[in-house]
């Protein structure tokens, strides 16, 4: 991507469509308009940008099967209401699965209708980050100018983190789109003139994003940096701040209600008609343990308060390390009381504390944060991408991508310790070195041959074209290389040989991709239920079919009532060692009691 000559201390003209009090006004600009030299090949940066996009990002869609933590579970809640039509509560085997609602779910089963499992299980993820670029693109446009729309959408396209959720099946990457998508609407009634759709928009997009995972409402916390926003002006000017009165945010409140009663509506519903105690358990701890009592009073992930900054300084590479380079630019604006600044910032930073403020944290918790900073940044980068220093650095980021592939591929090739012990702990063969190896040594080559030809000059776009050839790698040969294992598609047809064609398999102490990847319909005895629980009604199962029963059995909560002489050792898989128990070697009369574990939450 060329830079444009743009100083960063300047800021472009706005859009037309703004209002000419608002484009002449300082709030919003500061500065007089600037108008942007035209160049003929600027009108293909836009189009070229989105067929990398698109490439990278779509690249291995189809070709490998769902691969934990996350993947196999919300999958198998997808197949479990596309095969049994009850769509309003997600189920995990037998048990409802109480830990997220059901809308992502929904949009994969839906996706299925198109394709099959396999290639329409990363629809949602490639499709929420398609649209999280077209709305930062667009928002760059309408906030500043059409010519920064490139970078707004390259910022964010070049961001560690947001290629690795949109190339994986979780609710985080569909959760960034719904929160792009109310800062969409917002911004554009705040920023731009008064405008009832785009606020109802907005209003809804967070309404469907909290029922999607509960943080969804965050892109409302934007009403505060707006209020301070208009004191500042008022105390520095003297006088009312241009906009919308603020008794239009009140059309907020019905919009966010419409928008989570996409599924609360119906869940009332049935929890109205049909007092169910197991249903009204599922909605006590989805509404309240999974969200108030998750986020006040974590049971797990707990980090320390700097976690995030660790987080930033590494999954948001090669942007993070710029922030030195943009902080004062961005002060300088935020002391000129543009608007468009105190928004995006503002909220990028309550976000930030509201996470913060928590005591467990996960890297993607943060992840809503990035369109806003990308956004915020583009009119700052033409200037910033005409310095020295910034070009040296993007060169140099993208050579130590460069000689980290290719000196990790090359000790693979060649069976270094380290790598063999992870293959073993992995239980993956020895047979994937070349492969892996071989692709990450072509990746190195490839960006370090890159970085000799684009060179400092062009250090922009060989960042842009270097994360591409990093996504399209990354989904094409890494992770359908070791899906067979990962995924549990290998232990589960090696216990479905085992056993035989005929052989009913149960399962006990299970994980989500067991369940997923068995080769036949397999019985379970609960997921998160106790294992002494979980053994008594699977021997009463073995019991009445000995001969043709078996039980796939994590090695952990192997019951004493089972005769190890005729246990086999199916293998290893995520980390996990899996027994076969044949129903033969159930003992009936045993009642030995177990420590009463179960599987933990994720």
């Amino acid at each position: 991507m060329v830079a444009l000559p743009v100083s960063e201390s300047r800021a472009p003209a706005l859009p037309t469509i703004f209002p000419r009090a608002w484009v002449d006004s300082p709030a919003l600009s500061g500065r007089p308009p600037l108008s942007l030299p035209s160049f003929p090949r600027a009108r293909w940066r836009l189009p070229l940008l989105w067929l990398l996009a698109v490439v990278a990002l779509a690249a291995g869609i189809g070709m490998r099967l769902p691969q934990p933590p996350d993947e196999p579970r919300f999958v198998l809640a997808a197949r479990a209401m596309v095969d049994s039509g009850q769509w309003l509560v997600p189920h995990r085997g037998s048990e409802f699965y109480a830990e997220k609602p059901p809308v992502y779910m929904w949009m994969q089963a839906a996706a299925h209708q198109l394709l099959d499992w396999k290639g329409s299980f990363l629809l949602p993820s490639l499709l929420a980050a398609l649209l999280s670029l077209w709305l930062v693109a667009d928002l760059a446009r309408r906030l500043w100018s059409p010519r920064l729309a490139p970078y707004a959408m390259a910022a964010l396209f070049c961001s560690l983190q947001f290629g690795l959720m949109a190339k994986r099946a979780q609710i985080d990457m569909v959760l960034v789109a719904m929160t792009t998508a109310s800062l969409w609407g917002l911004l554009r009634h705040l920023c731009e003139r008064p405008n009832q759709p785009a606020l109802w928009l907005a209003g809804i997009a967070a309404g469907v994003g909290t029922v999607t995972k509960g943080v969804g409402f965050l892109p409302l916390l934007i009403v505060l940096p707006w209020l301070a926003w208009r004191l500042q002006y008022r105390r520095r000017h003297c006088r009312d701040a241009p906009g919308p009165a603020p008794a239009t945010l009140a059309w907020l409140i019905p919009a966010f209600l419409l928008g989570t009663a996409v599924w609360l509506a119906p869940l009332g519903w049935a929890l109205l008609r049909h007092p169910d105690p197991a249903l009204q358990a599922y909605a006590h701890e989805l509404l309240f343990k999974q969200t108030a009592t998750r986020y006040a009073h974590a049971w797990h992930h707990l980090q320390p308060a700097w976690y995030y900054l660790q987080v930033m300084l590494t999954l948001w590479l090669p942007g993070s390390l710029l922030l030195p380079w943009l902080a004062r630019p961005w002060w300088r604006r935020l002391r000129r009381t543009d608007a468009r600044f105190w928004l995006l910032l503002g909220w990028a930073g309550l976000v930030l504390l509201f996470f913060t403020i928590s005591a467990g944290k996960r890297e993607v918790y943060v992840l809503p944060m990035l369109p806003a900073l990308a956004l915020a940044s583009a009119p700052l980068l033409p200037g910033l991408l005409r310095r020295m220093s910034v070009r040296r650095y993007l060169l140099g980021y993208s050579i130590a991508l460069g000689l980290l592939s290719f000196t990790v591929g090359a000790l693979l090739l060649h069976g270094a310790p380290w790598a063999l012990a992870q293959l073993e702990r992995r239980a993956m063969p020895i047979g994937l070195l070349p492969v892996l190896g071989g692709s990450l040594l072509g990746l190195g080559a490839a960006v370090l041959g890159m970085c000799a030809w684009l060179r400092q000059r062009r250090a922009a776009l060989l960042v842009l074209l270097t994360h591409s050839l990093l996504w399209c790698v990354y989904g094409v040969l890494l992770l359908p290389a070791v899906d067979p294992y990962a995924s549990a598609y290998d232990l589960m047809q090696r216990a479905g040989e085992r056993i035989g064609p005929q052989a009913e398999l149960g399962l006990l102490a299970w994980r989500e991709q067991n369940l997923l990847q068995a080769d036949r319909p397999a019985r379970e005895f609960g997921f998160k239920r106790p294992w002494d629980l979980q053994w008594r009604d699977a021997g009463r199962w073995l019991a009445a079919a000995p001969q043709a029963r078996w039980l796939l059995v994590l090695d952990t909560a192997m019951s004493p009532c089972v005769d190890t002489t005729q246990v086999i050792d199916i293998g290893m898989s995520n980390r996990n060692r899996w027994q076969l128990v044949p129903g033969t070697a159930w003992s009936s009369d045993c009642r030995a009691a177990m420590n009463g574990a179960s599987n933990a939450e994720e």
